[in-house]
């Protein structure tokens, strides 16, 4: 069996002292080595196939290299690129995540993060978003670092990673506007959910300041499936209204299928806007007008916080808002001449 190649060997093939390939190849003390340094040791750290030992490292830094990540849903298309981001940034840093899904229930979650917890995880990013969230608190007081990504927890705090939710809508009525839309409909979501509220408050607000009719209406859960019914039920209604903005592109999907069943037309007798541009939105039927949300960057943004407070040991407050764009498709026109009854 051949001996596993050493930072030993390293160093003598890069020309160096043990210890410089040591800081070169740690994340956290990579700057004390000069970049071309650096360099030539990665270079013949590659060329040996030499693996740093993350448990020794974890030993001798009292961490366990892991990062807990808990999502609430793990079908909805928006947490694949977040976690993605997530690891693209800590993978290159020697650190690993692990995933925890809760289904959006409460007990699920205090279970995960608990067990997480136990694996002696360094450290929690949090995309669940509940306001009543009774562990936030109690994590606070305990000094475990926490980042919440793409929804705030409430009065704790925690550094936020979100995109710019009220930009989003405000480009959404903008467009709406311009293209003759006076009175919508917003399908919001659940409101313990801090995005769906400040989406719902956003919508509120711009379709005011544009002298445009709104009407809200919430749907019991952020998918297609609430969507669809929470459209069923404004149909029935029958009121006079011309567009639908839904609060993610989840519920959307729902309002296109009752639009379909209902045989009503999009764009031509009702637009519909969604939010977030969840991979695939362009192939709806038809292709979904959205806000971009920078789903990756979420999860990249809200590890570099994460790794900053690992290593610095700070659990300082931070709310970091992603610019977010408006992506025209399919799915709105012009405001039809008859309102639609």
């Amino acid at each position: 069996m051949s001996r596993a190649v050493t930072i030993v060997d390293v160093a003598k093939l890069a020309g160096v002292h043990f210890a410089t390939v040591s800081r070169a190849l740690n994340p956290s003390t990579q700057a004390q080595v000069s970049p071309e340094t650096v360099r030539r040791i990665q270079k013949a750290a590659k060329a040996l196939g030499y693996v740093p030992n993350a448990v020794a490292r974890s030993l001798r830094n009292n961490l366990s290299m892991t990062v807990g990540v808990t999502i609430p849903d793990l079908t909805n298309p928006i947490f694949p690129p977040m976690i993605r981001g997530i690891e693209n940034f800590l993978a290159p840093r020697g650190y690993t995540a692990l995933l925890a899904n809760t289904d959006g229930r409460p007990g699920m979650e205090q279970s995960a993060i608990s067990s997480l917890l136990e694996r002696r995880v360094d450290g929690l990013i949090i995309a669940t978003g509940l306001d009543d969230h009774v562990l936030l608190p109690r994590l606070f007081e305990q000094g475990v670092k926490v980042v919440l990504a793409n929804r705030g927890g409430g009065s704790v705090p925690y550094p936020l990673v979100t995109g710019d939710d009220r930009s989003g809508i405000a480009m959404a009525v903008d467009l709406l506007k311009s293209l003759g839309h006076r009175r919508i409909v917003h399908i919001a979501g659940p409101d313990n959910f801090s995005t769906s509220r400040t989406r719902r408050d956003a919508m509120i607000q711009s379709c005011d300041e544009a002298g445009i009719a709104c009407q809200v209406v919430s749907a019991s859960a952020l998918t297609a499936e609430a969507g669809e019914k929470a459209m069923d039920d404004v149909l029935s209604q029958r009121q006079s209204f011309t567009a639908v903005q839904a609060s993610n592109d989840l519920l959307a999907l729902g309002v296109l299928r009752s639009v379909r069943r209902h045989r009503l037309r999009c764009p031509e007798d009702l637009s519909v806007i969604g939010f977030n541009d969840m991979p695939f939105s362009e192939e709806f039927s038809p292709g979904l007008t959205t806000i971009h949300v920078p789903l990756e960057d979420i999860g990249t943004e809200s590890a570099r916080l994460l790794f900053e407070r690992i290593q610095n040991g700070k659990n300082d407050s931070v709310l970091v808002r992603l610019p977010v764009s408006l992506v025209v498709r399919g799915s709105t026109g012009p405001a039809p001449k008859k309102q639609r009854v």
